[in-house]
């Protein structure tokens, strides 16, 4: 029998269900088979994209160590795509695997921290499981599960002061993380400082994007810490919607939602829905967008951007790149210019339109053939010219073969090669197999700063009025740059 669409679904990995992923340095294990196994014991599973974090989660490094056991790990997933039930899962599994664990979970409210101990209190009690546990004590004020091998789970609510005065703990759980102030993550983390489990402590961090006036500072900081490339000791994972998402676009929903709809059934979100009848609330809790107002992510770090800048090697033939906005409004130009190694110089070309195209196409035509001294035209010069960008780029195709380019120079790159550019292009900042120019080149320095990897794989401008085709036209340039073979070397210059 085919499989069902809902089957697919819960194949999906993390990398196809998350909008941002960021996995520490310097894994070579996980923790996670021994306690898949003892979930399985439980009676439970997981999808594969929970499998995907679980062992992300459970990452060590060489000497043993938890990978995000400084960092930290982060969750920021919308309501209703069962965090808490995966969250639950692998501590509840670890604390029956390793003796004298002490947990704390906490949440900012009691009715949050109240729900999840009466959920995990039915888990617990269930035949598979109850034979792990010596206690649950849920009397004058203190709820707590007690396991045979001197591990301990206790819940509380920060409002109350939960968590403070406490010291040996080995698991922290900030669940409502969007609300925590730096007071109480300060008096809290403290007490992990003696922590006796073998792998490092791990502290979890669990919410939806604030609201303005919440006390999110920290949860905000993690995040931008996270997205700036520069953090290599924590995970760091967020499922939602696009930006600009219709509120009851349910393709949307999916996207925010890997669990929606084969395990968060469809009246759940429509529930949900009635219950936030603000839009701006629904995309932050159900849709996980976050506000416009916090600071934009980026792919490439600026310390790794820095660390990029240098010069084009001087033999070899360049190849150019033309991104066109959606709306048809801006245009950029690129140039990938690759010597006799596999790195790839970028420089963002302002010649012969900066940028602007009020004026039509025709500067740009004309651009590419013109001729040099020896009285050859610059197209002629180059691997090839990428074009990217319906709005515009078959029109500039057409100009150009009227101007007798070469087909065979011409690519009108399909939506596949245009991801395979952005990717080509990440993959050289992380390998360090990509150069640019340090000066000159403010707009695509802008274009990096704001520019992270959309949930396809292309490149977006996270901030309002950020402009994203800087970075996509050196990525069609540098795309090729690799993939176009010269037909003669010219030792040419971009301009």
């Amino acid at each position: 029998m085919p499989p069902t669409s809902q089957t697919k679904r819960s194949t999906r990995k993390l990398s196809e269900v998350a909008r941002h992923v960021v996995i520490p340095s310097g894994i070579v294990s996980t923790g996670w088979p021994a306690v898949e196994a003892r979930i399985r014991d439980f009676g439970d599973e997981f999808d594969v994209w929970q499998q995907g974090a679980s062992k992300l989660i459970l990452a060590k490094r060489a000497d043993g160590d938890y990978a995000a056991t400084i960092g930290g790990i982060t969750l920021s997933i919308p309501r209703q795509v069962a965090k808490t039930y995966m969250i639950s899962r692998i501590i509840v599994a670890l604390c029956t695997i390793f003796p004298n664990l002490t947990v704390l979970w906490t949440a900012h409210r009691t009715r949050t921290s109240t729900k999840t101990f009466a959920s995990l209190r039915g888990f617990v009690g269930r035949k598979s499981v109850a034979s792990f546990v010596r206690n649950v004590r849920a009397v004058n004020g203190e709820q707590e599960i007690e396991f045979t091998n001197g591990s301990v789970i206790m819940f509380g609510a920060r409002e109350q002061g939960f968590g403070r005065g406490f010291d040996e703990v080995d698991i922290e759980v900030f669940d409502e993380a969007q609300i925590l102030t730096e007071k109480a993550l300060e008096d809290m983390v403290a007490a992990t400082n003696q922590s006796r489990f073998p792998a490092g402590a791990l502290l979890f961090f669990m919410g939806t994007p604030p609201r303005p006036v919440d006390p999110g500072e920290a949860f905000k900081q993690r995040r931008r810490e996270a997205l700036s490339g520069d953090s290599d000791d924590a995970v760091y994972i967020e499922c939602s919607a696009d930006p600009d998402a219709d509120p009851d676009d349910r393709e949307q929903w999916e996207i925010a939602n890997p669990s929606y709809p084969h395990r968060t059934p469809l009246k759940s979100m429509l529930r949900l829905r009635k219950n936030l009848p603000s839009d701006e609330s629904w995309k932050r809790e159900a849709l996980g967008i976050w506000d416009t107002d916090q600071v934009g992510s980026r792919f490439i770090s600026a310390s790794r951007w820095e660390e990029l800048e240098g010069l084009p090697d001087p033999s070899g033939s360049p190849s150019y790149g033309v991104a066109f906005s959606q709306d048809g409004m801006r245009i950029s130009l690129g140039g990938g210019f690759k010597g006799a190694s596999e790195t790839v110089h970028v420089e963002l070309l302002d010649t012969p339109f900066e940028g602007e195209i009020e004026g039509g196409l025709t500067p740009l035509a004309d651009w590419f053939v013109e001729k040099n001294a020896a009285g050859i035209p610059r197209w002629k010069r180059s691997r090839a010219i990428v074009l990217s960008g319906s709005a515009g780029a078959g029109v500039l195709k057409q100009m150009l073969l009227d101007r007798k380019v070469s087909a065979r120079r011409i690519v009108v790159a399909s939506t596949p090669q245009y991801l395979q550019a952005c990717e080509m292009t990440r993959n050289a900042a992380s390998e360090k197999t990509m150069t640019h120019r340090a000066d000159g080149q403010g707009p695509l320095d802008d274009a990096v700063s704001v520019c992270d990897r959309d949930r396809r794989g292309g490149w977006t401008s996270t901030v309002p009025g950020g402009d994203e085709t800087p970075l996509e036209a050196v990525s069609l340039a540098l795309w090729g740059a690799r993939t176009m073979k010269a037909e003669r070397s010219h030792a040419a210059v971009f301009r």
